[in-house]
């Protein structure tokens, strides 16, 4: 009985490691991340957006985002964003200065907007690539929405 309890705890402690192992193959069908849409509505925080992890690989992570409204500006230090655009559409400023910066975790800078950065029109099927230490923000138009599929990318 110790035996099988025993190869029964390890296997809960091993199955989950395993199933996040970096080479595991994901496959994220684009009507199935279109449909978050719907499902993270309803969930926005009082920042007007909600997310959910899909997976976590080590080096890096994938996730889906629901947004209804502009979001802070952003910057990581060691990290980049690889975004494709699901649903909705938003302006995206990238470059420049954040205005009013401020740490808000390790290597992580975060303020309400951004001066002298450039803007991009996104819109559905739209990738944006954002490398480390780049100020990026989402800004979207009154009653706008933007449901989006991102890769962060941890630089070692």
């Amino acid at each position: 009985m110790n035996r099988w309890f025993s190869m029964a705890t390890l296997l809960l402690i091993v199955l989950p490691m395993v199933a996040q192992a970096p080479n595991k193959i994901m496959v994220w069908k684009s009507a199935d991340l279109m449909a978050y849409a719907a499902t993270l509505a309803p969930k926005v925080n009082a920042q007007k957006v909600a997310s959910q992890p899909l997976a976590d690989f080590g080096g890096y992570n994938a996730q889906v985002a629901h947004r209804e409204g502009s979001g802070e500006a952003e910057w990581h230090d060691n990290a980049s964003d690889v975004i494709v655009v699901q649903s909705g559409g938003c302006t995206m400023i990238l470059g420049g200065t954040i205005k009013d910066g401020r740490t808000t975790g390790a290597g992580e800078i975060r303020g309400a907007s951004i001066d002298a950065g450039q803007s991009y029109a996104v819109a559905p099927g739209d990738i944006i690539n954002i490398p480390p230490k780049t100020p990026h923000q989402m800004v979207l138009p009154p009653g706008g929405q933007i449901t989006y599929f991102v890769v962060k990318v941890v630089s070692r």
